[in-house]
């Protein structure tokens, strides 16, 4: 008999639809709140401010709306300079740190070059420290004072556009080193193998491969470089001397003419290439498509002396400008009178000017505050966004990436102009440790959400749905299977915004208070106030504290990463 038979005689059943999945009224409310608390976030801290410094750069003089402001701007002798200023500055930076970094990414990931960990340790050290001390170090080697100037006397004019493009280079060569290489590893060796057995020489394996596997790291390079040094004021600050740009003409109409409206248009000024090179950034990585495939085979680094003797000699030169650099605002800290008495002394260590080491307590504070916070948020948002519809999931996307796009010193100027008002309950933030607190983490929202997305990425969705079938509840879930799985990604987020709050200076330059500071605004101060060596001493504070808290995230993610192990 067959089946067709066999069903013909068969009475006819009902056919029961699946029944749609009964979301507990728990869960709901646990997704609902872990979406709009982030959120609204967002929109407190970084939409609103952003929205009323636009509003406020169309406030003109008689309190009426109108283009009055931006016509005053434009209509000064010297806007314009300062506008090309910044653009030559920034467009040589990163055109030095996207040649460059893709040589030292080169050399660290495809060569077998030897002591490669001293360039790695080399890289690490400007991100250590706030961005002007580079500056520092630069004027402590080549300025009118500087060891070099005095033992050659040479007068090498490290202040103005030169000075600019080396210190900023310096600042942002680490991070384009790090994208860059990152796009090098996702290279698959079968491509190269293919295109030797076809006869391929090393150069055009290199033109035709690595070059277009590798275009997408380069323009995220060029614009994370682009974006960090216009925006940058600690450098300009120090070694600019005349050479005027955007970042420091915002402190000048903000801080010293008190003229909010004007330093809010000079804010958009700076916003825009900023956002325009987000967008183009964006819209190539729409249109990139990767070389790399799923299981790809990495390439294998080789030895080839004509290859690797100018990359080494670019990358140990590098490492080695680095290290003097930093090593000599060290050395300057521990300098009696520089540079006419370098016997040793302890004494740039007893500040007691511009606050004492009250500032760098504050620091802890805020950075403390800013991880734990903005850990806290970055999760809950990840873990709800899953959840989410495709359209819905890519707003909220989309939302959580735009800050990356907003300089901080415009952030910084927006929280002035959001919170610095009375009688209302935004002006009871201003003043306080957690404004600032909130304004370092908003202004890293970006690449702390991007780490979330690509550590929940991991969560094995099979195990979720596991615990829901024994009958485990949503917090059982997030306790057993998303937490484990997602915890080392929680403390490197943690500890990359606690380090990153220590440092940054153009976010918060506008929030200090006379009876609030933070450490790298003492850094400045001092330098400004004519205590060089001081200045030195608490950078070199900062950096302890920084690098301490590197160890302890390489001590705790070495910890987590053997717990599965010994569960097992």
């Amino acid at each position: 008999m067959t089946v067709g038979s066999t069903q013909g005689h068969l009475p006819p059943r009902k056919i029961s639809r699946a029944k749609p999945l009964v979301i507990p009224p728990l869960a709901r409310t646990l997704y609902l709140t872990s979406l709009w608390v982030p959120l609204i976030g967002l929109g407190l801290f970084f939409l609103y401010p952003l929205a009323l410094i636009v509003q406020r750069s169309f406030v003109q003089r008689d309190g009426n709306l109108g283009f009055g402001n931006y016509i005053d701007v434009l209509s000064m002798g010297h806007i314009l300079g300062v506008v090309r200023n910044s653009l030559v500055m920034s467009g040589l930076t990163t055109l030095i740190c996207v040649l460059l970094g893709f040589a030292i990414a080169y050399l660290l990931q495809r060569t077998r070059a030897r002591l490669r960990w001293v360039i790695s340790i080399a890289l690490l050290l400007p991100l250590l420290a706030p961005s002007l001390v580079q500056a520092l170090g630069l004027i402590f080697l080549f300025g009118r004072n500087g060891l070099i100037s005095q033992a050659t006397g040479w007068n090498l004019q490290i202040y103005g556009l030169w000075g600019l493009v080396i210190s900023n280079s310096m600042y942002a060569l680490p991070q384009a080193v790090m994208i860059i290489q990152a796009s090098l590893r996702q290279s698959d060796t079968r491509q190269y193998d293919a295109a030797m057995m076809l006869g391929a020489t090393p150069w055009r394996r290199f033109v035709d491969i690595t070059l277009p596997n590798a275009r997408f790291g380069l323009l995220s390079a060029a614009f994370v470089c682009f974006t960090v040094t216009i925006t940058d004021f600690g450098n300009a600050a120090v070694i600019g001397g005349n050479y005027r740009v955007l970042a420091t003409e915002i402190y000048a109409q903000v801080v010293g003419q008190m003229n909010f409206n004007m330093g809010a248009v000079i804010g958009i000024l700076l916003l825009i290439p900023t956002l325009m090179a987000f967008y183009i950034e964006k819209v190539a990585a729409q249109r990139h498509t990767s070389g790399a495939t799923e299981g790809a085979m990495p390439v294998a680094p080789d030895r080839r002396i004509l290859r690797d003797i100018p990359l080494g000699i670019l990358g140990y030169g590098t490492a080695f400008f680095l290290i003097a650099v930093v090593a000599t605002v060290v050395y300057a800290s521990f300098v009696t009178l520089w540079p006419y008495r370098l016997d040793l002394t302890l004494r740039n260590y007893n500040i007691t000017a511009q606050g004492g080491y009250g500032p760098l307590w504050v620091s802890l504070i805020v950075s403390t505050q800013a991880a734990a916070i903005g850990t806290l948020m970055l999760f809950m948002l990840v873990v709800s966004q899953r959840r989410l519809g495709r359209g819905m999931a890519k707003a909220v996307y989309l939302l959580a990436i735009v800050p990356v796009g907003v300089p901080g010193l415009v952030l910084g100027l927006a929280y002035v102009l959001s919170f610095n008002v009375a009688g209302a309950v935004p002006g009871m933030l201003y003043g306080t440790t957690l404004l600032i607190a909130l304004c370092n983490f908003y202004h890293y929202h970006s690449q702390g959400f991007l780490t979330m997305v690509t550590g929940i990425r991991a969560v094995p969705a099979q195990l979720e749905e596991t615990v829901t079938c024994i009958g485990g509840n949503t917090l059982q879930g997030l306790r057993d299977v998303v937490l484990p799985v997602m915890l080392p990604t929680l403390v490197a987020v943690f500890f990359f915004l606690f380090m990153r709050s220590m440092v940054t200076l153009s976010a918060v330059i506008f929030l200090i208070t006379p009876r609030l500071s933070v450490g790298a605004v003492s850094v400045l101060r001092l330098d400004q106030a004519g205590f060089a060596t001081q200045a030195a001493a608490f950078s070199v504070c900062i950096m302890a504290v920084v690098l301490i808290a590197l160890g302890l995230m390489k001590i705790t993610l070495a910890v987590v990463s053997r717990r599965p192990q010994a569960a097992k």
